[in-house]
């Protein structure tokens, strides 16, 4: 089933920051924030077993428990295994994001892309869940980002192993949909340029924004349309920076970046929009995109994220975007209603 016909609305919830990302998170303040983005209306929640090694997936479980399962859509990811064994949070080798999640769960992380620990990583994630069924299942980040130059033979091994595997249990039903979820556009060319096997959708985090978006529109998206598939964006904000945080692609933003949000913000500000919706409003304007998860870690984002995508964004705003040079010509832009 193509990854579009599944997801319930244009916004979904990133659970990334559940699992301690930056900062260790209260119990109650996560599962508030859970609850929060329920009571909006949001029926579609991302996690996965790397975000605080299992942390994210134990809390989604926790809030969404007792919930008529039929009521929500629910994507995890394969890749990674958690084991019973305890290391040290921060002598972790996991690429160059991986220091993120140094206030999750301190058990061992392992990186598995086979039949079996494919197998084992979805038990393991249905148990964390407390939940029947994962509807989604992502490969993740099998990518340079986090394998450097080894990054082709883990992808290789993800052929063999996670591939095929999750594309017969999408045929065999038990899941309804598999794919990528990375923070590269590689990965994806390189997939869909098998022959087999096939792929659902994508999870694209971070290449997609207002700020970083011209390689995934050049040499992802025509060809994601062209195989009538679609793509979730994760990372809107690109890691905060969009909306005034430190950090871009989980590490200090850069000067260049800065610069590039001061120039947008500048422009937001004279029209008196928000940058978080010029960062959702412009994702969901491509039309492969079939919805956004912005991640949360507190209730009241998820008020100011619902709020981003009712508000009116004038043609002319978009118009100056793009004659400053601050968004590529190609890029569709959104229609004012």
């Amino acid at each position: 089933m193509a990854l579009k016909d599944i997801l319930p609305g244009k916004l979904g919830f990133g659970a990334a920051p559940l699992g301690n990302m930056f900062r260790d998170i209260p119990e109650q303040e996560a599962l508030a924030t859970v609850n929060a983005a329920w009571e909006d209306g949001i029926r579609y929640f991302d996690t996965a077993p790397f975000y605080g090694a299992g942390l994210a997936e134990i809390r989604i479980g926790a809030a969404l428990a007792g919930r008529n399962r039929s009521d929500y859509v629910l994507s995890t990811k394969v890749g990674r295994l958690i084991l019973d064994e305890i290391e040290d949070v921060d002598a972790r080798d996991l690429g160059e994001k991986g220091g993120v999640f140094r206030h999750g769960r301190p058990n061992r992380i392992v990186n598995d892309y086979s039949r079996d620990g494919t197998l084992r990583s979805i038990e393991d994630s249905l148990k964390r869940l407390a939940t029947s069924h994962i509807d989604v299942v992502f490969v993740h980040d099998v990518a340079q980002d986090f394998y450097g130059d080894e990054w082709l033979s883990v992808f290789e091994s993800a052929r063999k192993g996670a591939f095929r595997t999750l594309d017969r249990l999408r045929d065999e039903g038990v899941i309804k949909a598999w794919g990528l979820g990375v923070n590269r556009v590689e990965p994806i060319e390189l997939l869909l340029a098998l022959e087999e096997p096939r792929p659902d959708g994508f999870l694209l985090a971070g290449r997609y924004t207002l700020l970083d978006h011209a390689r995934a529109l050049q040499r992802v998206m025509p060809v994601v349309a062209e195989h009538e598939l679609a793509i979730v964006v994760g990372g809107p904000y690109s890691s905060g920076a969009l909306v005034g945080g430190p950090n871009f692609e989980y590490a200090p933003a850069p000067p260049e970046i800065l610069t590039k949000v001061a120039r947008i913000k500048a422009i937001a500000d004279r029209y008196r929009i928000s940058m978080k919706a010029a960062g959702l409003q412009f994702a969901l304007a491509n039309p492969v995109v079939a919805a956004v998860i912005p991640g949360a870690s507190r209730p009241g984002r998820i008020a100011e994220d619902r709020a981003a995508l009712q508000e009116a964004i004038p043609a002319d705003f978009w118009r100056e975007l793009r004659s400053e040079g601050l968004v590529s010509p190609a890029a569709p832009l959104p229609s004012p209603d």
